[in-house]
């Protein structure tokens, strides 16, 4: 009969134990959400946009100006449609800009010139699928907050410094280059060279070429592409870094990846004033800059 008791009475003890874990629980919770709600209450928006709503924008930064559009769910380099975009990136920019919040909103500002907003260092502009525009311009400096100021209101905002450095894209930023397999020595199967309808083979099979071989493995394996002449050549414009068909030469490397046969085809151009060489690679339209040294050694020159 004790023992009944006492289950009894460990029983109650856990049930009020409970009772007042839960209540604990719901307390903090709705602490947490007014906590949330006035965080979200004291946030000040200089804009306040939904990304995903966001078609085009226009950035004038310290690297200068780009524009983007949006169509058909792919963003698009305004000057340029066949420019190689990475995605993510207008992505990212768009919900940063999307959504611009400040430290401080100035109360009883003076006049637009008093924090360079007459003339901005820089801008930035979105729109959206209703056709709204919103431009953003970065005045002076103060501190590590710039001035900014919004179309459409009189308010004037001070904004981190960051978001300016953020938006300070390149071109060369943006884009997606090629991947370049990795060639060796060990996995150079062959290498043919056209040059003026002349071809030259070079095959590992053959032992007399071993070191034939090694040096345009060396220079197969030395390229990297990292800068770019031109990112979307046009045909029409293809002779005027030597890469046209009649002025090119042609480099068809046979190599093997985890035991398949796989073909790089290299096109070498014209050499530049910085003695660097134009070359394209498989069916890319990206010119890219190989030094000349790099592209005599897989000439075997």
């Amino acid at each position: 009969m004790k023992k009944k008791k006492g289950m009894i009475v460990m029983l109650c003890v856990l049930c009020v134990l409970l009772a007042v874990y839960f209540v604990l629980q719901n307390r903090n919770a709705r602490e947490k959400e007014k906590e949330k709600a006035q965080e979200e209450a004291d946030i000040i928006y200089v804009t306040d946009t939904d990304a995903a709503n966001i078609t085009s924008f226009s950035l004038n930064m310290e690297n200068g100006a780009l524009s983007f559009e949006k169509r058909g769910g792919q963003w698009y380099y305004a000057d340029d449609e066949d420019f190689p975009l990475d995605q993510s990136i207008p992505e990212q920019i768009t919900e940063e800009i999307s959504q611009i919040t400040a430290d401080r909103e100035l109360e009883d500002g003076d006049a637009l010139e008093d924090y360079g907003l007459d003339s901005p260092v820089y801008t930035l502009e979105y729109a959206d699928d209703a056709g709204e525009t919103v431009t953003v311009n970065f005045g002076n400096l103060t501190g590590d907050d710039y001035y900014v100021s919004v179309s459409a209101s009189d308010s004037i905002y001070t904004v981190a410094s960051t978001l300016a450095d953020d938006l300070n894209y390149t071109l060369d930023d943006m884009a997606v280059l090629d991947e370049y397999p990795g060639i060796g020595s060990g996995n150079l199967v062959r290498e043919t060279i056209t040059r003026n309808g002349e071809t030259t083979t070079y095959d590992s099979e053959n032992e007399e070429q071993t070191e034939d071989i090694a040096a345009v493995a060396g220079g197969l394996g030395a390229v990297t592409l990292s800068e770019a002449a031109d990112y979307s050549v046009s045909d029409e414009d293809l002779g005027s870094f030597g890469l046209d068909e009649e002025s090119r030469i042609t480099v068809e490397a046979v190599y093997t990846d985890d035991g398949e046969e796989k073909v790089l085809t290299l096109y070498i151009g014209d050499e530049n004033e910085d003695g660097n060489r134009y070359v394209m690679i498989n069916d890319s339209r990206i010119v890219y800059l190989i030094s000349d040294e790099i592209c005599q050694n897989i000439l075997n020159s």
